[in-house]
């Protein structure tokens, strides 16, 4: 399977949604270990499925286009 082998060209705008994605992980990693964030679990994790989503479908979409340009 030639998936790692797959190149694509990203804009800095393009790259928020993986941002998002990771960095909301990383606060609900985060979160386990600390009662700060403990009121905020679940809007922190809406916002992780939405963005992980997002990501994935643009990416998807972009793989695509990339593909039936070729």
């Amino acid at each position: 399977m030639n998936f790692f082998k797959i190149k694509t060209s990203w804009s800095n705008a393009e790259f928020i949604g993986i941002k998002l994605c990771i960095a909301s992980a990383y606060v609900l990693i985060g979160s386990y270990f600390h009662d700060f964030f403990k009121n905020y679990y679940f809007p922190i994790l809406v916002l992780f499925a939405i963005t992980a989503i997002w990501f994935v479908l643009k990416w998807l979409k972009k793989m695509k286009h990339e593909k039936s340009k070729s």
